[in-house]
């Protein structure tokens, strides 16, 4: 009578189970039961790597993408183009780390349309950095308020060079009047990460009120973001 082999196969194919295959699920289940401050910056890129890569170990593109970018933040807000200097790193991944960061700014972004913009300052520094910080490029973004200083739009003006994005003050209050907004905050990002304002924002942002104060449109701040933090020109006394 032939012996039964099931129990051979099974232990067979267990022993053929890929190694990453516990450490993954010994990833999730740390997530599961501790939250994501259980976990480096590198085993949540882990994870996020698990969607893109189904297959394989992925620990070592995780810690070779923190180590060209810095930090989980500065990895999914990286440009396209640097990404795909990675090894390992293509079309599927870049969409995924896109969408994490997609995912951060709007939910950053719905906390600020719950609130009343001057109660919640942190949530607009927050907002202003999740959306920001990490460009590779500089951005000039504009936050039209109404009279009870909620939020009725955000908007991108402006994208330029590394250091460098124009910014035209008439334009910045054309658009305040057609949204029918009685102040504006304005926001931009420095790519070298010091967020410390120069000159050319200053005399830029004073342009700005010079245009606003007559038609009664208040400039509350100007916030500058960079990766080592940010600035605001209202608390530096600058404006």
């Amino acid at each position: 009578m032939p012996a039964d082999t099931s129990d051979t196969r099974n232990q067979s194919a267990s022993a053929e189970a890929p190694h990453y295959h516990g450490h993954r699920e010994r990833l999730r289940q740390r997530f599961r039961d501790n939250g994501p401050d259980a976990l480096s910056d590198y085993e949540l890129l882990e994870m996020v790597l698990f969607r893109s890569l189904p297959r394989g170990d992925v620990k070592p593109l995780a810690k070779s993408l923190i180590k060209k970018f810095g930090s989980f933040a500065e990895v999914i807000h990286a440009p396209d183009t640097r990404l795909r200097e990675v090894d390992g790193v293509g079309v599927t991944t870049i969409t995924e780390l896109k969408l994490i960061g997609a995912a951060a700014s709007r939910i950053a972004k719905g906390r600020l349309k719950q609130r009343t913009m001057l109660s919640s300052w942190a949530d607009v520094i927050g907002y202003c950095r999740t959306s920001m910080a990490f460009a590779d490029k500089e951005q000039f973004r504009l936050l039209y308020l109404d009279k009870r200083n909620q939020l009725i739009a955000d908007e991108l003006q402006q994208v330029g060079t590394v250091d460098h994005t124009p910014v035209y003050p008439r334009e910045v209050i054309k658009r305040a009047l057609e949204l029918s907004a009685t102040a504006i905050i304005l926001v931009h990002n420095h790519p070298s990460g010091d967020p410390t304002p120069s000159q050319a924002d200053i005399q830029m942002t004073r342009a700005i009120i010079d245009i606003a104060g007559p038609l009664r449109i208040s400039v509350h701040d100007h916030i500058i973001v960079g990766k080592n933090g940010h600035a605001s020109m209202k608390a530096l006394k600058l404006i």
